[in-house]
């Protein structure tokens, strides 16, 4: 047996912002809603001594070749080392032998991508049809990735971010005016919601920073920040007044999304849609252009083996990575 060893470089050769990478996270959503994907929970360990932790997504799709194993830490003291916070790696195997037949390390690369092009996903049947201002919370990885992935599916004018590191703010103001070509600058988070069409929380808060009052008719918000029990971005106040709350699955937003903390509204008549719901067309996306929408996203494991797997197919065409014998 051998083994494909592929590098970060390699899988951003790869894989990135294009139309059936968006498509690939898309189909996930919807293999989820079909009933074709067994997916565990996920798997989260405290490293509480170093600020860290470790996390582990899978899921099995039928129909598939393949599935992937993600294994991602976040340890976030890490920047005081000159490292990055963020680490992951993937391992995919035959779904017909179970044998290992490649290990991404990606250096949380497909994370970070199929994440943000979750977002789109959400904004391609949620956000508004007509965006002039996107409004991101955070200065890291995601902040960049979502309006990177907006862009296949939706245009804009101008970008206003907010974080509390003066300096990551000024450098990501700097950064993304040059890559998305567009105006970007600061603004508090209040000024940001009050002004902003869609909205993107991205940061690993405990208390809400958004606040309900802020909420305009027409605006959308992806919440991708809440992640892990604790985890709180958004007013939960803001889930019982949108018009739709969709979630990536019920379950685990119970558990660890924006809706932890607006438990009831999963229960009886009105619960939260789930996207691969709408993905699919079993449930509408975006009904009117007054509608105010949010979208609680978490992360399954169907997007990391949805991403492995077009990785691995593409790898392989372009002859890259290094095999080795198992």
């Amino acid at each position: 047996m051998s083994v494909l060893v592929l590098t970060e470089a390699e899988l951003r050769a790869c894989v990135g912002f294009d139309q059936d990478c968006l498509d690939a996270i898309e189909d996930a959503f919807t293999w989820l809603c079909e009933g074709k994907v067994e997916m565990p929970p996920v798997m989260h360990i405290e490293v509480a001594e170093h600020r860290g932790d470790v996390d582990i997504k899978s899921a099995c799709v039928r129909g598939l070749d393949h599935l992937a194993v993600k294994v991602a830490s976040g340890f976030f003291d890490n920047p005081k080392l000159g490292l990055p916070s963020g680490g992951a790696m993937v391992v995919v195997l035959s779904a017909r032998t179970g044998f290992c037949e490649s290990v991404m390390l990606d250096n949380a690369y497909l994370t970070d991508l199929r994440t943000g092009l979750a977002g789109a996903v959400a904004a391609r049947h949620l956000a508004p049809g007509k965006v002039r201002t996107v409004g991101v919370l955070g200065s890291g990885a995601q902040a960049r990735y979502q309006v990177q992935a907006l862009r296949l599916v939706r245009d804009f004018e101008r970008v206003l971010v907010s974080a509390r590191d003066a300096g990551r703010t000024g450098a990501y103001v700097a950064e993304m005016s040059e890559a998305l070509a567009l105006p970007v600058r600061a603004a508090n988070p209040e000024e940001l919601v009050r002004e902003s069409d869609l909205v993107i929380t991205t940061t690993p808060a405990r208390a809400p920073i958004v606040e309900a009052s802020w909420l305009h008719p027409g605006m959308h918000i992806t919440a991708m920040g809440s992640d892990l029990p604790g985890k709180q971005e958004l007013d939960p106040e803001i889930l019982r007044r949108a018009d739709r709350v969709v979630c990536d699955s019920r379950s685990q937003c119970r558990a660890m999304g924006e809706l932890q903390h607006a438990v009831s509204l999963l229960d009886g008549d009105g619960a939260p849609t789930e996207l691969g719901e709408v993905t699919s067309g079993v449930a509408p996306g975006r009904q009117s252009p007054e509608e105010i929408t949010v979208c609680d996203l978490t992360g399954t494991g169907v997007q990391d083996t949805a991403i492995a797997c077009l990785a691995l197919s593409r790898a392989r065409a372009r002859g890259a990575g290094v095999s080795i014998d198992s």
